[in-house]
């Protein structure tokens, strides 16, 4: 298919973490979004129940994007998004509650541009963090 630079979306999905471990609802990951996304529009992040590949049911919100104001980036311009339970202090903008459920990540690129279809910027794995 064509590609069209900074035109439609691109999709990743990730069902494990950075070890191979599937995702689990009932810990706490975070995934680090490099700066200078390749994207003309922006990014999002969006959880989706393991089982049903649906959106999980009874959160406060499924994703975040880099289109989100209140949004924290990093020092470097990059942006840690969080994954689990309870958001970590002071992080709730970030965060994403998985609700205990086993989830997946579909990472949406909407505009990518060249450089993502160069490999110039990378994407790294999500991170269990320590329990």
């Amino acid at each position: 298919s064509a590609k069209h630079l900074g035109e439609g979306q691109f999709y990743l999905v990730a069902i494990e973490d950075k070890s191979g471990l599937p995702l689990d609802g009932k810990r706490s990951y975070k995934l680090t979004v490099p700066a200078k996304a390749p994207v003309k529009q922006y990014w999002s992040a969006t959880l989706y129940d393991r089982e049903t590949h649906a959106l999980i049911r009874e959160t406060s919100h499924s994703s975040r994007s880099s289109n989100v104001p209140e949004l924290q980036p990093n020092a470097d311009g990059s942006v840690t998004i969080y994954f689990g339970q309870e958001a970590p202090g002071g992080l709730a903008t970030n965060w994403v509650p998985t609700s205990g459920r086993n989830f997946e990540v579909l990472f949406r690129f909407y505009g990518p541009d060249k450089s993502f279809f160069e490999k110039a910027w990378t994407l790294p794995d999500i991170q269990a963090l320590a329990e």
